[in-house]
């Protein structure tokens, strides 16, 4: 019995550790973008500082993941974990020494966006080598409770930081989140797996043809191939409004940073009661229908909130909230739409595909968002946002090869 167990000790230290590592890693993150929503009172470099969060890692994780296979993966986090460290420290040094500038914080995102994109593959990668198979729907359920903690916690922690302290003192948290994440690691052995040795010669060209092979899976499909493709146009509305809620909060409805914290906290919610709705008996839908009805109510929640007059804050808070339902809705069934309709051997390249589709787009909109947002109004780029949303769940569902695929998933499930 004491066997059974051992395991377990293991991922409360990383548990722990990565808790703590996370919750101040996004309180950083949303000090940043309150810090910046403040100051600069912009909505292109609220985009432009989303941007060099995410592409970096984006960029990297085509690669990381072969590395982290070929890597001691316990090293590769706890290399991270001090790399990111060290990259907040030299901030805070610079900080110290001259003002606070928006390129200083780019580069700094950009920068921890690198340690991150080696040290979540890493982590991920750990977990069947820790937990015994029968218990890896377990991990993931709180691991999935440690993001929502951090998510839900972190905005309104951030709120209260960026008011009371300065921030570069805000920034001194990564570091501690960092080492402390990287001190549990010490403490923990994580077995290294066997490692399938193989020829150099050719390496290029198998994985140029099994990646292939991923999209010809969904090409042979065609009702999901027209999913997939929608998914990219809806994601050109959805990533750029996401990243304009502090600044809706703080310039229409006169708000402040407790108030964008709510906001935030809002949708973390609202994601949480989307989950939980899904994991209930009785949610059994037609996981096409369900998507395409998901576009039209996030699109109409973006739509209604620009049309708010600048004393509708509550009804926003509320629109938000709805919105994280839809959401979370949205994205869990487009993941069982593949899970269930591709093989499990081309279901990891799949999602790195559709990932890279969906997110090198989006990036390219919040550049164009954030400039017609400063040009033409905040309100007018969510109302936009909402119809393109809208537009996208009418036309998905009208398309005759998405309707065929709709009654063919009817049919699996009768």
């Amino acid at each position: 019995m004491k066997e059974s167990n051992s395991w377990v000790k293991p991922f409360i230290l990383i548990w722990s550790g990565q808790l703590l590592s996370t919750l101040s890693s996004q309180i950083v993150t949303f000090s940043i973008i309150f810090w910046l929503s403040i100051k600069m009172n912009s909505a292109e470099v609220l985009a432009l500082s989303t941007l060099s969060s995410m592409l970096p890692g984006l960029i990297l994780g085509f690669f990381t993941g072969v590395l982290v296979d070929r890597w001691d993966r316990k090293r590769t986090m706890i290399i991270a974990d001090i790399y990111i460290a060290l990259v907040t420290l030299a901030v805070i040094i610079v900080i110290m020494e001259s003002e606070v500038s928006t390129a200083l914080l780019y580069a700094m995102l950009a920068l921890r966006s690198i340690g991150t994109s080696f040290h979540t593959p890493a982590m991920e990668a750990s977990v069947p080598l820790l937990a015994p198979q029968d218990k890896l729907m377990k991990v993931a359920g709180v691991d999935n409770m440690i993001f929502s903690i951090s998510t839900i916690a972190s905005p309104a922690i951030a709120a209260v930081m960026i008011s009371a302290l300065d921030i570069s003192m805000v920034l001194w948290f990564d570091i501690i989140g960092a080492l402390i994440a990287c001190t549990t690691l010490l403490f923990v052995h994580i077995p290294s797996p066997e490692r399938v040795r193989s020829e150099h010669k050719g390496e290029f060209r198998k994985f140029y043809e099994e990646l292939l092979h991923g999209v010809r899976e969904v090409i042979a499909r065609p009702g999901l191939l027209w999913m997939f493709i929608f998914t990219v146009f809806a994601s050109f509305a959805m990533v750029p409004v996401s990243a304009l809620f502090p600044l809706m909060t703080l310039n229409h409805f006169a708000g402040n940073t407790y108030m964008m914290s709510v906001i935030e906290i809002a949708w973390g919610a609202g994601m949480l009661a989307g989950g939980a709705l899904m994991s209930m008996k009785w949610f059994e839908f037609n996981n096409v229908k369900l998507i395409n009805t998901m576009y039209v109510i996030i699109g109409a929640t973006y739509s209604l909130s620009g049309l708010l007059p600048s004393n509708g804050y509550a009804l926003f808070a509320i629109l938000t909230a709805l919105g994280g339902v839809a959401g979370a809705i949205f994205f869990g069934a487009f993941t069982v739409l593949l899970q269930s309709n591709l093989g499990s051997e081309v279901l990891g390249r799949v999602f790195s595909i559709h990932n890279s589709f969906i997110m090198i787009p989006a990036m390219l909109s919040l550049v164009i968002t954030g400039y017609l947002a400063d040009n033409i109004g905040l309100e007018y780029t969510f109302i936009i946002s909402g119809l393109v949303l809208i537009a996208t769940g009418f036309l998905s569902s009208l398309l005759p090869a998405v309707k065929s695929f709709a009654k063919l998933q009817q049919l699996s499930k009768n």
